[in-house]
Order: C-alpha cells, then sequence, then structure tokens
C-alpha cells in the first residue's frame, strides 16, 4: 500500500476500533489514539528521510516534481454526450507539502497527549480527535481539487463537536462562530472550484479535470472558458481569473487568519480545550497558508504577481494588529492567540515578495509556528488544568513554584518572538530579507513593508518580555493563595517528555535551517520562476 494512503487512513482504522469497543475500556482509547498519531509520526519521519532533493525534482507543474504519488480512479460517471466526470484519488508531496505533513504528525501526538485531560465521553472525543487527523493529514497530500475540497471540508465537523462540547462556557458561541466563517469560505470556493472543473481538459483523456498540477499549466486551459488565461469574460466588473484568485484567498485567508478575517480564532482557541487549540494553531492555521501557496497562487500565478501589493499589505497589518492586540491581552491564552496572528502575518509577506528568500521563510515561519505554538498552548493548558485560571495578573513569583514549567515558559517565549539560535529566528528573518528584496528583484514590494514587518518583531518581544515579568518574576502571589500554591505543581514525566522534543526541535531548526531548506529548496525555486513567469 502507499505509504501516504497508509499516513492519511491509519486515524480511521484506530478510530473504528475505539468505537466498536464497550466504554467499560474507556481507559484505553486514549492508548490508543496515542499509538495511532505515534505510527504517523513514524510514518512521516520515514517519508522525511526517503524524500528525494536534486533539479530533476523541480517544476511546479510538473508531476515528477511530486513523490510517493498513488492515482486511482474514485468517482466515473457518464454524462452521455457531455462525456464524463472524472474524478481521481490522486495525492502526493512535494518539498512543501512533505515538511508540514511531518510537522502536522508531531504535532497530533501532543495534542493527543493532552487530550489526556479529557474525562468527559472520552469514545466521542478520540474518535472525532482521529477524523480530524485523518482529514488534516489529506489535506497535505491531495493533488484533486474535489479530494482536497473534501478533505477540507471534513475537518469542519470534528472541530465544531470538538469545541462545542467539550470547550468552555462560551463554547458554542465559539464553535458556530468558527463554523460559519470556515463554511462561508468554503462555498464559494466551490463555485471557483466548478468553473476551474469547467475550464480544465485532461491532455491525455480530452475530459474535463479536478486535476491540481493540470490546473497550473495554461496550455490546459480550453480556449474561452470562464478561467480561461486567454478569457476576456468578468465577474462582477472584474476579470474572471481575479475573480476566482480573491474568493479562493479569502477562503485560506479565513484560515491563516489574515485580518480583518481573524475575529473568530481569539473565540475558538479561548473555549476550546487544549488539544483542540494546539490542532487549530499548530496545524490548521498552516492549511491557509498552504492553501494560498498551492491552490492561490499555483493556479492563478499572474493574478498574485499583479495583486501582490495588497497581500502583504494584509501581512504587514495582520503583523501589527495582532501584536498590538496581544500586548492588551489579560488572558494568557488569548494573547499567544493574538500572537498567532502577528506571526501568521510574516507567512503572508513572505509570500507576497515572491522571491526565493521571502517564500523560503514563509515555509520556515509556518513550520517554525507549528512546533512553537503547539509548544505554548500546551504550556497554558497545563496551568489551567491545575487551578482553572489563566488571567496573568492572578499570577506572580511563579519561577519559585515551578522552576521547570518556567524553564520551558522562557524557552518558548524567547524562541516565539525571534531570539537568534531558534527557529523563528530564521524564518521572520528570510521573510523581511525578502520583502526588502522584493522591490529591487521584481518591484512588488516598496520596502517600508519590511519595515513595519521589524518593529511587529519588537512588539512581540515586548508582549512575551512582558508577560513573563508579571507571572513569572518578582514577590509571588497568587489570587488562590495557599490552595493555588499546593495545587501548582511542577511539570510531571509525561508533560515533561512532551515539552523536551518541542524545545529540542526548536533549537535544532534554529542552528540547522537546512533541515528544512534542504527540503525545500527545489519547490520553492519552481515556485518563484513559476510566479514570474519564467
Amino acid at each position: 500500500m502507499n505509504i501516504l494512503t497508509l499516513l492519511i487512513f491509519i486515524p480511521v482504522v484506530f478510530g473504528l476500533i475505539i468505537l466498536v469497543l464497550p466504554s467499560s475500556l474507556r481507559v484505553t482509547f486514549k492508548y490508543i489514539t496515542l499509538l495511532a498519531t505515534f505510527v504517523q509520526l513514524c510514518l512521516g519521519i520515514k517519508m522525511y528521510l526517503d524524500f528525494k532533493t536534486g533539479p530533476s525534482f523541480a517544476g511546479i507543474s510538473n508531476i515528477n516534481q511530486y513523490q510517493f504519488v498513488q492515482k486511482l480512479p474514485w468517482i466515473n460517471l457518464d454524462l452521455g454526450g457531455a462525456g464524463k466526470l472524472q474524478i481521481e484519488y490522486f495525492i502526493g508531496v512535494d518539498g512543501m507539502s512533505i515538511l508540514l505533513l511531518v510537522m502536522t504528525t508531531l504535532v497530533m501526538v501532543v495534542a493527543a497527549v493532552a487530550s489526556w485531560e479529557i474525562k468527559s465521553n472520552l469514545k466521542g472525543f478520540f474518535a472525532l480527535f482521529l477524523l480530524l487527523d485523518m482529514a488534516v493529514i489529506g489535506v497535505f497530500c491531495a493533488l484533486d481539487f474535489f479530494l482536497f475540497y473534501t478533505f477540507y471540508e471534513l475537518m469542519l465537523l470534528p472541530l465544531y463537536f470538538l469545541i462545542g462540547m467539550w470547550g468552555g462556557v462560551r463554547r458554542e458561541y465559539a464553535a458556530i462562530k468558527f463554523f460559519l466563517y470556515t463554511l462561508f469560505g468554503s462555498v464559494f470556493m466551490l463555485l471557483v472550484m466548478v468553473g476551474l472543473y469547467m475550464s480544465v481538459k485532461d491532455p491525455v483523456t480530452g475530459s474535463h479535470t479536478f486535476n491540481i498540477i493540470y490546473m497550473m499549466n495554461p496550455k490546459n486551459y480550453i480556449d474561452g472558458s470562464v478561467f480561461s488565461v486567454l478569457a476576456n469574460g468578468s465577474i462582477l466588473g472584474m476579470p474572471a481569473r481575479t475573480v476566482g484568485f480573491v474568493v479562493l484567498f479569502i477562503a485560506f485567508a479565513i484560515k491563516v487568519p489574515v485580518v480583518p478575517l481573524h475575529t473568530w480564532l481569539p473565540d475558538a482557541h479561548v473555549e476550546a480545550p487544549t488539544p483542540v487549540s494546539i490542532i487549530l494553531a499548530g496545524v490548521l492555521l498552516k492549511i491557509g497558508g498552504y492553501g494560498i501557496i498551492r491552490i492561490c497562487m499555483g493556479i492563478f500565478p499572474e493574478v498574485a504577481h499583479n495583486q501582490a501589493f495588497w497581500l502583504g499589505l494584509l501581512g504587514v497589518v495582520s503583523i501589527l494588529y495582532g501584536a498590538f492586540n496581544a500586548l492588551a491581552q489579560r488572558d494568557l491564552k488569548r494573547m499567544i492567540a493574538y500572537s498567532s496572528v502577528s506571526h501568521m502575518g510574516f507567512v503572508l509577506l513572505g509570500i507576497a515578495s515572491s522571491t526565493t528568500e521571502g517564500i523560503s521563510g514563509a515555509m520556515m515561519q509556518m513550520v517554525s509556528h507549528g512546533f512553537l505554538s503547539t509548544m505554548l498552548f500546551f504550556l497554558v493548558g497545563v496551568i489551567y488544568g491545575r487551578v482553572h485560571d489563566r488571567d496573568i495578573y492572578n499570577f506572580r513569583g511563579l519561577a519559585s513554584l515551578m522552576p521547570r514549567y518556567t524553564v520551558y515558559v522562557m524557552v518558548a517565549f524567547f524562541a516565539s518572538l525571534g531570539l537568534p539560535g531558534f527557529s523563528a529566528f530564521v524564518a521572520e528573518a528570510f521573510s523581511l530579507i525578502g520583502a526588502f528584496k522584493s522591490q529591487t528583484v521584481n518591484g512588488l514590494l516598496p520596502q517600508w513593508m519590511a519595515v513595519c514587518g521589524s518593529i511587529g518583531i519588537l512588539l512581540s518581544a515586548s508582549y512575551f518580555l512582558w508577560t513573563l515579568q508579571r507571572m513569572f518574576f518578582g514577590q509571588m502571589s497568587l489570587k488562590g493563595g495557599e490552595f493555588w500554591k499546593i495545587a501548582l505543581t511542577d511539570l510531571n514525566i509525561r508533560e515533561t517528555a512532551t515539552l523536551l522534543p518541542l524545545a529540542l526541535i526548536a533549537l535544532l531548526l534554529g542552528v540547522m535551517p537546512s533541515l528544512v531548506f534542504d527540503k525545500l529548496n527545489e519547490s520553492v525555486l519552481a515556485m518563484v520562476s513559476f510566479l514570474s513567469g519564467k
């Protein structure tokens, strides 16, 4: 069996096992879930090690660039004189998706460990957790737009219930808001997907196709079709391809999230249980960035080139707006949620630059933020699990009470604010270099955008260091008094075993970024060449 197929559907098998087991064995559900995610992690590491690099794997619209490919007929419907409806189970990965895939497998292991704190309706929780696991892995593997959309939509159902049933006091509100925001973008994405299907033909069979790789090649478009590169048609007074790009961008920008489409994120994070917050920040936000690169820019490169200024501006606004909001928060979890908005702004800024450095930095930022946000939300879950409080001003002097916990908080904070030697420094530096270089290389972004991005790094240092000073240093003062002193025990073995690998990865990628860039290089060079029309 293809290793990608195995990776995608392992969670389903383990989820079915959980569903058929009697509730009297509910204590085993967390071990079964952890085993499923650990097997996925092992497969992901094997794929990373087996992934080949070199010039022969370049070419964004070249099937040879993708590895571990499997292509099987899925839906074949004879339409009579109108031809056939052909949808394929088509999966594969390139240098960009392999990194996000491996990152996702590790994040899911951490989320599975964090799920051990769940005490109610374990069968339902872990079954939905594994269904979500399958969907997020499938998104990074799908090369057929219909298959991609299927996995993309499949994420909605488990996330809605995981937030709405196991979340905080306002969980129903947060779950509905998240669902409606995402569904809004997805409905219009469906219309563009159908339009692309009617515009693109399979060069072998001549039939319409959902093949994403064929959609990237202008030669495969039917003359006069709505999304043909040479089409003169318009929708709502704009060129059809511009409308298609904007609609798809909005759908993925909601996931990133890009200001002003971000308002679901703080509510979802605050109300979601810790494992769901980890998945939201560690994986779901990266699906938005991946979709912009793979779908928006891959299918509509000339529109992405023409609208680069506005993409960069949205990135800068997200960086600054998220940082200022993080400064104003009292709730530790909400502060970290807004910091995610700010840090993901660097992804959009790097992508908009259309330079090798910028796109490489954007990809590095997605990988780095995946690990660091996972670490941050796990740390918040630790303290909330002990005293059920996250208000920054209700804690002071925690360093003397929880020294090991404080060390990991300091590592996560300093790594996230871009301290040299950690992964976020490399990511943000490359994104800013790409933004600075863009004006001289392709004239897309003015240099003041890079300057504003740099201010965002300064602001991130402000809210992280201020939080560190307020909560962990100074004379001990706890809202719960002596009861909290007893409850706030330091990290146990399970928590330490979870946090230590994340801290080491943040350091390792900062010292050896080649672990990411070596796998990424050919795909990024091909993307930059593709966007420039060379």
